[in-house]
């Protein structure tokens, strides 16, 4: 759902030399040296064992361990000491002048509106919006020499402390501080004659807030560029030696190589006084012994970390609380979930997505497997593997998946790629010609990366190029509106969404031609959301549009913005503050011209009804509706059926009333899904399935007692269907109807797909072979997406009927895609999506990325899969629907194509031939003949035996053709004739059409049958005989 596009940003600051006198880190006051748990190396856990008491001994005399202060008067004055020269040539290697401002590690805050890099000697702060540098440090030579280069940096969640790790195990501290009210980089102009501000003349009153200097703020700048202070805390001395760091909220954990051990040092100690603990790998009894932990990442959501130790094992583990350790001796609990059978698929790397469930694992040999946590007891399963697009991308880097968990970003030494969270391929950089990206410095990122984090809500990553310099990346994504609103209307309605604009596919409104083409300036409209709205709201977050494409709905991280298509002029709220007070939580849908909201305001939950046609104000609102929790999603479906899912477990079912002078919301039901549903917040999204029975004569009120419910809870498709117990208490029976879906769609609430051609009036004789008995269409159909295919199945009832009566699920339709699918347009038979390109060219400067629209023909996997079930009836009324179509033709000449070459290869036994079928089922089009020849000479002549010996004669098809006027198809079937060596040059049949073709003028036939009849005979003499 993530496809890059553009051409990235790219920053990059510009330090002054070392030449310049500046103040260093610690030259003007002493530095602070903290040092953590010091363990020695040992042989066995026995001198381990005494090395911890050790230290706990230096508590007990009053010197507590982590608070011990060491005071270093100056670093200029440090004692010479042996390792004298080792430091002196760590110096000169980070202070290099070619290689001192290369940027080394760079970490995103949780807020997101702060980021940090390092490199080998130096600290920068920037902000994300306005992107730019707020605090820098310099560390002194001295202070290189005494606790090495630097190698990462940490930033804890509350972005108050800064870590920076160095290479010779120590981790220097430094603590951020902002003044709220203050701002830095105003700009002045000199002879500014034309300062005016401008008023936002697209829909409202409102004023684009303008900056100092009369700038107007860009998208998320509204806020201008703060001021912070950066300040040294202290250094914390690890002697055991540093593998990998976590900033958490309450501690640093750090993996230490000798011994190999998990050390927890408190920001502030705890209620004991103890600012310290720790806790040796090999008395953990879950852990493999002698190994020592690589990486480790932890994710707050899930409660859970992930270790990669340096046997390629990967661990999920959990920290336990007091109470559940073993009187304290045990401060970890964990289980090994990736096991490598060969050195190729040790783990190295590491990344959690909390929203589906996952753990991504990167392995030696490039591979990507992909685990589901299912629970914290150890039941992590194997779910899909993912393959890099490359023979040679060279060894992992970082592994990142991306806020929303939609995409997961892969970094390699050699390029880097994505995939979706299920495993369809998306961009990638392999592709990229590296003459090219060799001479042009500013296109390093497409060489390889390093390191990356998401910024923008997913809208964009920040990378480093592998090999090192001074440049960051800003590459920007395109997503599917899905990811930040699962609607249906969403799904019918193909929608892309950036950090500032949006992209509208409008191939409804074009021709059957024009549709299936790959040209996106056609079929995609662009639209710029409003700088107004952007600079304090960047960046959008969701989006919705409405079932008839006419209007668009916004949501950022505050308010919201609607849009209509057809005047193409935004509404945005007049006043700042009623924008500002509320956060759209829950989800959009629109109601004809009605937009509906999950809003959150000041810990109150409502449900919003705005008017397009009035102004956006919350004192006009249509209607409001108070909840008592948050919601989780909301769903239009029918007529005028609102479901509202919410963190309770509760589903209620709203009635949309409209007259002519008010629209409102009325509750007729709800009901809880205690025990059903464990977790609502995993709950993606919800439809039922009303009897048809109880829509037409029913008391809505019982909607929610007789309604199939369809969930999809992370990547799960469940069905509820309801029954009732001998109580007469009401009850659902819960089926999985398929795994790994990264999302659905169901058509009865499309109204848009449920809109086929007018069928042509013309039919052949030969359709009169069998009646159809009943209209049959994809308008109640099921589909899904697992990752790999789309899944189908024709008729929801089918479903239905299969679990009241105690049958297994029908198997669905698969139709393959080597694209990813963003909808299904049932009534123009085709699956549409996108797929991501990089575009690079010698006589252009730079490389972009792009994306190109594609579309696949899904009636052929229906119908033959009708057809192998010996349904032709269905699948002659389902094709009747899609004749009208001008590539319905190519779709039966597909259909015999894929079964011909299968069956001819095969040779199934005639009961289970689909071929004979499939034949039949041509019978009933005009097109047949076409598609028969067609198909033919595309095919290998080996396969003809086995076609014609089911077809018929070509002799027969070629005197049909003659007789209904289709003179080149008939010119078809005599070049399948003569290459089956049973058409002699005195043949009169050639003849015969020759003199048809010069009757009816078709001079273009003339032409090419002069050409053959020369091949064969060059005398004349076959055109001279009577």
């Amino acid at each position: 759902m993530y496809w890059p596009i553009r051409a990235p940003r790219v920053y990059t600051a510009k330090v002054p030399p070392p030449s310049i006198s500046i103040d260093y880190d610690s030259e003007e006051s002493a530095e602070l040296v903290r040092h953590s748990l010091s363990f020695s190396s040992a042989p066995d856990d026995a001198d381990q064992s005494d090395s911890i008491k050790g230290s706990t001994e230096d508590e007990d005399e009053g010197r507590k361990v982590g608070e011990r202060e060491v005071q270093v008067e100056d670093e200029e004055s440090l004692p010479e000491s042996a390792g004298d020269k080792v430091r002196a040539s760590t110096v000169s290697a980070a202070l290099d002048e070619e290689t001192r401002s290369h940027i080394i590690a760079l970490r995103v805050a949780r807020s997101g509106l702060l980021f940090a890099t390092v490199t080998r000697a130096e600290l920068t702060i920037w902000q994300m919006k306005p992107t730019a540098v707020v605090a820098h440090v310099r560390r002194s030579p001295s202070s290189v020499g005494s606790y090495g280069p630097n190698i990462d940096v940490l930033v804890r969640p509350d972005s108050q402390i800064f870590v920076v790790q160095t290479s010779l195990g120590y981790l220097m501290t430094y603590s951020l501080a902002t003044d709220p009210n203050a701002r830095v980089y105003k700009p002045a102009f000199v002879n500014n004659y034309h300062h005016h501000t401008r008023q936002h003349s697209t829909s409202s009153a409102r004023r684009i807030s303008v900056g100092n200097g009369g700038l107007t703020p860009g998208a998320g700048e509204g806020g201008g560029v703060r001021e912070f202070s950066l300040q040294f805390r202290m250094v914390i001395k690890v002697d055991a030696g540093i593998s990998k760091v976590l900033a958490l909220e309450d501690e640093l954990m750090v993996a230490t190589v000798k011994p190999s051990a998990i050390q927890c040092i408190r920001w502030t100690p705890d209620s004991t006084g103890s600012q310290t603990s720790a806790e040796l790998l090999s008395r953990m009894p879950w852990m493999q012994k002698k190994v020592i932990t690589t990486d480790m990442v932890y994710d707050r959501p899930m409660n859970l970390s992930t270790w990669v130790t340096s046997d390629g094992r990967a661990y999920a583990v959990q920290k336990l609380q007091f109470s559940e350790s073993e009187s304290g001796s045990r401060t970890f609990k964990g289980y090994c979930f990736h096991t490598p059978s060969t050195p190729e698929e040790a783990a190295i790397k590491v990344s959690i997505n909390a929203r589906f469930s996952m753990i991504a694992v990167a392995c030696v040999n490039g591979l990507i497997a992909m685990y589901t946590a299912r629970d914290y007891s150890g039941n992590i399963p194997l779910s899909h593997k993912v393959f890099v697009p490359s023979s040679s991308p060279g060894r992992t880097t970082f592994v990142s998946w991306s806020p929303d968990g939609y995409c997961l970003f892969v970094g390699f030494e050699h390029g880097w790629a994505t995939w979706s969270v299920y495993g369809k391929p998306g961009g990638n950089s392999f592709s990229a010609r590296k003459s090219l990206v060799d001479r042009r410095p500013n296109e390093g990122y497409l060489g390889g990366v390093k390191d990356g984090s998401w910024i923008a809500n997913g809208g964009e990553i920040l990378l480093l190029r592998e090999d090192g310099n001074e440049f960051i990346w800003s590459l920007e994504f395109a997503k599917s509106a899905v990811a930040g609103c699962f609607s249906s209307v969403n799904t019918a309605r193909p929608m892309l969404q950036t950090g500032e604009k949006l992209l509208i596919y409008r191939g409804y409104d074009q021709d059957d031609n024009t549709m299936i083409s790959q040209d996106s300036s056609v079929l995609w409209h662009s639209i710029q959301v409003p700088a107004s709205y952007l600079a304090e709201n960047w960046p959008i977050r969701s989006s919705v549009i409405s079932q008839d494409g006419r209007y668009v709905a916004v949501a950022g991280t505050r308010g919201l913005a609607h849009y209509s298509v057809n005047s193409g002029r935004w509404k945005t709220f007049a006043d700042e503050r009623m924008e500002q007070d509320f956060v759209v939580r829950g989800g959009m849908c629109w109601y004809q011209h009605i937009l509906i909201t999950a809003v959150e305001s000041h810990d109150r939950y409502q449900l919003r009804l705005y008017s397009r046609e009035l102004a956006l104000d919350n004192t006009m609102l249509v209607h409001l509706e108070e909840l008592p929790s948050a919601v989780i999603l909301l769903s239009l479906t029918g007529e005028d059926s609102l479901l509202v899912y919410t963190n309770e477990n509760v589903l209620y079912h709203f009635i949309v009333q409209s007259t002519e002078t008010s629209v409102r919301l009325v509750q007729v039901g709800q009901i809880t899904f205690h025990g059903i549903i464990r977790a609502p917040a995993r709950v993606r999204a919800i439809s039922w399935i009303v009897p048809d029975e109880q829509l037409q004569d029913g008391d809505p009120s019982r909607d929610v007692a007789v309604a199939t419910m369809i969930f999809l809870v992370d990547g799960k498709l469940v069905l509820l269907q309801p029954s009732t117990t001998e109580g007469g208490e009401l009850k659902y029976d819960m089926r999985v109807l398929l795994q790994n879906v990264e999302y659905y769609a169901l058509i009865r609430d499309q109204p848009v797909q449920q809109v086929f051609l007018s069928k042509p009036e013309e039919d052949t004789p030969l359709s009169e072979t069998f009646p159809v008995p009943v209209e049959r269409n994809l308008s109640d159909s099921l589909w899904a997406f697992d990752g790999n295919d789309v899944k189908a199945w024709i008729d929801v009832k089918d479903i239905l009927e299969s679990g009241e009566n105690g049958r297994e699920l029908p198997s669905p339709v698969k139709v393959p895609v080597d694209f990813y699918p963003l909808s299904t347009l049932v009534n123009r038979g085709i699956i549409l999506g996108i797929e991501s390109e990089l575009v690079q060219r010698r006589d252009v400067g730079f490389s972009h990325f792009k994306f190109s629209t594609r579309t696949h023909l899904f009636i052929t996997y229906i119908l033959r899969h009708l057809l192998s079930c010996h349904q032709p009836d269905a699948a002659v009324e389902l094709a009747r629907n899609y004749e009208a179509l001008v590539y319905f033709p190519h779709a039966l000449e597909v259909l015999l194509h894929d079964v011909l070459d299968e069956e001819a290869d095969t040779s199934p036994k005639p009961e289970d031939a689909v071929l004979p079928e499939v034949i039949q089922f041509l019978t009933h089009f005009p097109h047949y003949l076409d598609v028969i020849v067609r198909c033919t000479r595309k095919t290998e002549v080996a396969s003809w035996k086995h076609l014609f010996s089911v077809v018929g004669s070509p002799q027969v098809l070629f005197e049909e053709s003659l007789s209904r006027g289709l003179l080149k198809t008939a010119g078809g079937y005599l070049l399948i004739l003569h290459t089956l060596e049973q058409l002699s040059s005195s043949s009169k049949d050639m003849v015969r059409l020759f003199a048809r073709a010069v009757q009816e003028g078709d001079w273009d036939l003339c032409k090419e049958l002069a050409r053959f009849l020369t091949a064969l005979d060059n005398s004349g003499k076959t055109l001279r005989r009577p």
